[in-house]
């Protein structure tokens, strides 16, 4: 089943390497990880040895495809201030550790306009993207990623991600594409017909070649509740159709499709999830 792609962000506790470990135990063929402690705005720089060890088990292992999230602390979309200037410094530190291990993309959620507005916000995002680019190595690609639009969080309409890489026009952008926080949102991933509906509306404001990572989580929290609450693949909300829709969708078959749901005990979770989507993705 290697044409599904799927992978599951894993943890790197012990150390960047010790990712691909975690991905045999799952025979999965792509990863998302941290490459830093997500909840800290200081931490240590990579170690040679630890870059060492990464591509050594990355080019020993089965997994071909990497990505990383950026820390939840981030908020390019803050005001002038302490949090922005933590922000941006993180963000542009992010970028070099993913150029340090050779991973090629960075997923990363536009922000928070914390009651300033939206255009406001999305203004801030790409101001600080400008920035950030204009220092950064150009080995890594950008991912934004749809969020559900809980409290002020920008990104819950596909023309929010669309209005920042309009804005950063030397951006090197990408989107990758979370079900849950798009059904929370108010998309119409409710069925077969709903699923082709939304890719159709996010190919005519951005761009199917855009796409290049999937987060397939399925939604605890209800259709339109912007109510951002991952859960297992066919415990949720969203119909087991939209996710059969997706898996055998032609267009996407080479980008990733990465859980993010809870890996459960000896990774239970994970397998459950894995084998499900795999059985979806047989079904005729």
């Amino acid at each position: 089943m290697k044409e599904l792609f799927l992978g599951a962000h894993v943890s790197i506790a012990g150390g960047v390497s010790r990712a691909f470990e975690r991905a045999a135990a799952l025979d999965i063929q792509a990863i998302q990880i941290f490459t830093r402690n997500a909840s800290r705005w200081q931490v240590p720089p990579l170690k040679d040895q630890e870059r060492a060890a990464f591509a050594t088990a990355w080019q020993a292992g089965p997994v071909r495809a990497v990505l990383a999230h950026d820390s939840y602390l981030i908020n390019l979309a803050a005001a002038e201030g302490e949090v922005r200037s933590k922000s941006l410094a993180a963000f542009a530190d992010e970028l070099e550790r993913c150029h340090a291990l050779g991973i090629p993309a960075l997923v990363m959620h536009p922000g928070a306009h914390l009651d300033a507005g939206e255009a406001v916000g999305l203004a801030r995002v790409c101001e600080a993207l400008r920035q950030v680019f204009a220092g950064a190595p150009d080995t890594v690609t950008v991912l934004l990623e749809n969020t559900a639009g809980q409290g002020s969080y920008l990104g819950y309409r596909f023309e929010h991600l669309a209005a920042i890489m309009a804005g950063v026009p030397d951006g090197r952008f990408g989107v990758c594409f979370d079900t849950c926080h798009a059904f929370a949102a108010g998309y119409e991933l409710t069925n077969s017909e709903g699923y082709r509906s939304v890719m159709t509306e996010f190919d005519r404001l951005i761009g199917c070649q855009r796409l290049q990572a999937f987060h397939l989580n399925d939604a605890k929290s209800t259709h339109g509740s912007r109510v951002d609450r991952h859960e297992h693949i066919g415990e949720g909300n969203i119909p087991l159709a939209v996710f059969r829709e997706l898996l055998r969708d032609a267009r996407f078959a080479g980008i990733p499709k990465i859980l993010e749901t809870a890996p459960g005990p000896d990774n239970t979770g994970h397998l459950q999830d894995l084998a499900r989507l795999r059985s979806l993705a047989e079904e005729s």
